[in-house]
């Protein structure tokens, strides 16, 4: 069997790199603004420490690690593919994060968040990449007045807006949105997932499991994902320590707080050796999309989770158990 065979291209999600300390700066706030006035000094410590920790895709996410900081960064998509290439990397996927921040259904001007997507698809092509990772709105907190219902009837409405942006995208660019499993939001648990694959038409909108997600809802990251594997495109390679609780405040704190429940590959609950089971079924056997959110060592931990994928899981991969 080759090396290429044998072993899969490791990517990450680049919130991995975005704990402050990395970067030597006191607060989210002043890594954003640090990027922002100095977005090739940013981009290059970036690339850099990806080709450290063995990495040979990246998937884009919001800013700093996004399209236009990039762009900002080295002037065009032509120099920013230059800097990947000198390094071995490239654009894996990117991450759509305006669906996610749209307070309501109703309020959304869905029109103009098509726009958006066509113009970041219309990039992720130039890049060679066919695959937009988006996440779907937050809950509301339980006890809020009124409820959010995520019901069959809120799921049609907002599976509707979904089908016209990935027709768009798929059409414009030839880029697929692929849906991503976030803790606390409408596409989280089990019945979330079965409900909006249900409610989106599968020839143009796919499926981003994120294991570590999935599992802070208190399952299984293999036997939800089984279920609708045929749409699986990508994937997220996260741990997480265990189940995290449903009543808790859904408000700007909140995705630091998911961070607590998060670990690099091997470290957490996940069954990993059902997980790479699946993807063997399913194909994607040569990409590794890993990810920990905002780590003070990204290099150490997605090196020790690439050594973990090696050690235990490759011939799991390759659908073997010898």
């Amino acid at each position: 069997m080759s090396d290429r065979q044998s072993t899969p291209r490791f990517g990450a999600d680049l919130i991995t790199f975005y704990d402050p300390e990395f970067w030597q700066v006191a607060s989210d706030r002043e890594l954003a603004a640090t990027a922002a006035e100095r977005p090739e000094w940013f981009w290059t410590r970036l690339l850099d420490s990806a080709v450290d920790a063995g990495l040979s895709t990246l998937e884009l996410t919001f800013p700093p690690g996004d399209w236009r900081t990039a762009l900002a960064a080295f002037g065009s998509a032509d120099g920013f593919r230059k800097e990947l290439d000198v390094r071995g990397l490239s654009v894996l996927s990117g991450f759509f994060v305006d669906i996610s921040s749209q307070p309501s259904l109703e309020s959304t001007d869905w029109a103009a968040l098509t726009e958006q997507a066509l113009e970041y698809a219309e990039f992720l092509a130039s890049m060679g990449c066919s695959t937009m990772v988006a996440g779907l709105p937050m809950r509301t907190t339980r006890d809020a007045v009124p409820p959010v219902f995520v019901d069959l009837g809120y799921a049609t409405a907002l599976g509707g807006h979904l089908n016209e942006i990935a027709a768009a995208t798929l059409r414009g660019s030839g880029v697929r949105l692929a849906l991503h499993t976030e803790a606390h939001s409408v596409f989280w648990t089990p019945r979330d997932v079965d409900l909006f694959m249900m409610a989106t038409d599968p020839l143009y909108v796919a499926f981003c499991p994120d294991t570590g997600h999935i599992r802070m809802s208190g399952s299984e990251p293999a036997g939800v994902a089984e279920r609708h594997r045929e749409r699986i495109v990508i994937a997220h390679w996260k741990d997480a320590s265990g189940t995290a609780p449903f009543d808790i405040s859904i408000d700007e704190h909140l995705h630091h707080d998911h961070q607590t429940y998060f670990r690099r590959v091997g470290a957490g609950a996940v069954d990993w050796a059902a997980w790479a089971a699946l993807m063997a079924r399913t194909g994607l056997r040569d990409d590794v999309l890993l990810e920990v959110d905002a780590v003070p060592d990204p290099v150490a931990e997605l090196t020790a989770a690439r050594t973990f994928i090696q050690h235990n899981l490759l011939p799991l991969l390759h659908g073997s158990t010898s």
